[in-house]
C-alpha cells in the first residue's frame, strides 16, 4: 500500500514509473501493435498517483482531479471571470460530456454527446466563499513550469489542491486581523482549472454548475445582472 511505504520507497517507486512512462510514450511513436495506449494511460495515471502520494507524505502541496460533473472544450474553451466583492462566476464552452437537462440542472448519469459549438453549450460555475482569484498564465504549452507540476497536476480538466500553499499564505496574511478566526479558513478550497489558452485558481468554500445552451455574451450579461442582485 501507498500509505504504508516510505519516503526512499515512493521516491523508488517514482523514478521506476517516470522510466515506465518514457517507455510507453516511446512506443507511441512505431507502428503499434496494439495495447499501446492504454499502456501509456496506465502508466501515466500510475506516475500521477505517486507524485501525490509523496507530496502528501512530505506535507507538501499537490493536485488531485476535481469531482466535476461537465468537461471543457479542449480546443477553444474561452473562458471568461465576472466577479465583484461578493460573488464570482466562470464560464466556459463546454465539450462532449453529460448534458443538462431541460430546467438546466447538470446530469450525472449516462454522458449524453453534446455539439458545444452547434448548441452553444457552456457552463457557468459559481463559487460560493471565494476569498482570492487568479487567471491567466500559464497556458497549456507551459504547465510543466506550474509549481504543482510533478504533484499531480494535469491539464485540461478541474483540480483540487491539497495541503494549498497559496490558502496558507492568504490565512497568515489575514491572521494579523483584530478578528481573525482561523475557523474561517478550514473549509476552503484550492481549485485549478488548466485551460488551453489559460489558468484559472480559486480559493473558495465550493462550486455549484449550471449548462446553459446560450452565447457568451448572454450567459455574461446574465452573470453581471446575477452580481447586482
Amino acid at each position: 500500500m501507498v500509505g504504508a511505504m516510505s519516503e526512499a520507497d515512493l521516491v523508488r517507486q517514482l523514478k521506476r514509473a517516470e522510466e515506465r512512462v518514457e517507455r510507453a510514450s516511446r512506443a507511441l511513436a512505431p507502428k503499434h501493435k496494439g495495447g499501446e495506449w492504454e499502456e501509456f494511460e496506465a502508466a501515466h495515471d500510475d506516475l500521477l498517483r505517486l507524485e501525490r502520494a509523496l507530496a502528501s507524505h512530505r506535507g507538501e502541496s499537490f493536485a488531485e482531479p476535481l469531482d466535476f460533473p461537465v468537461r471543457w472544450d479542449i480546443g477553444a474553451p474561452l473562458p471568461h471571470l465576472v466577479q465583484s466583492d461578493n460573488a464570482t462566476y466562470l464560464a466556459f464552452y463546454l465539450g462532449p460530456q453529460a448534458g443538462a437537462s431541460q430546467d438546466g440542472s447538470v446530469g450525472y448519469g449516462e454522458p449524453q454527446v453534446v455539439d458545444s459549438r452547434a448548441d452553444d453549450a457552456l457552463a457557468i460555475v459559481r463559487f460560493d466563499g471565494c476569498v482570492s482569484t487568479q487567471m491567466g498564465d500559464p497556458n497549456d504549452e507551459v504547465f510543466q513550469g506550474h509549481p504543482l507540476y510533478g504533484r499531480g497536476l494535469q491539464g485540461y480538466r478541474p483540480m483540487v489542491v491539497r495541503n494549498s500553499a497559496w490558502i496558507n499564505q492568504l490565512q497568515a496574511i489575514n491572521s494579523v486581523h483584530s478578528m481573525y478566526d482561523p475557523s474561517r479558513w478550514t473549509d476552503l478550497n484550492h481549485y485549478f482549472f488548466g485551460f488551453h489558452d489559460s489558468t484559472f485558481e480559486c480559493v473558495a468554500r465550493s462550486f455549484e454548475v449550471e449548462i446553459m445552451n446560450t452565447s457568451m455574451s448572454d450567459a455574461l450579461r446574465k452573470m453581471c445582472e446575477r452580481l447586482v442582485e
